[in-house]
């Protein structure tokens, strides 16, 4: 039955994360990724806020699946991060290329840190 919660949370994870990326990608001109750095930074809130709510025993193993796993794990994209900062790179972009790294490390952590944060402070 784990395997059924991993697969339902993919299903929602990759739709809104092709729609998302085109969505916001759509309403900026640059070169910058911004697609893919929202749902990253966004999975990284959800994921803090998941960890929180089951370190609080809020969120059962059910959840952590069908969410974490699932659902971020279908919405989050570390290989289209990775891609789209090598095509920057080469390109020439080197300073978008840098600040792509840089932003999405110290976003996702400072998001997966408020949500956790957060988290704490709803179920405890």
């Amino acid at each position: 039955m784990s395997w059924l919660l991993v697969v339902v949370g993919g299903m929602i994870g990759a739709p809104l994360r092709y729609l998302t990326d085109r969505a916001v990608q759509q309403r900026h001109d640059t070169v910058f990724p911004w697609g893919t750095f929202t749902v990253n930074v966004v999975g990284c809130l959800i994921l803090g806020l998941l960890t929180g709510a089951a370190l609080a025993g809020a969120a059962s193993s059910q959840v952590q699946l069908l969410l974490g796993t699932g659902l971020c794990g279908a919405l989050t994209t570390y290989s289209t991060f990775s891609f789209e900062t090598l095509r920057l790179a080469e390109d020439g972009a080197r300073f978008f290329a840098t600040a792509n790294a840089v932003a999405s490390l110290v976003a996702g952590l400072g998001a997966a840190f408020v949500g956790a944060a957060l988290a704490g402070e709803l179920w405890v």
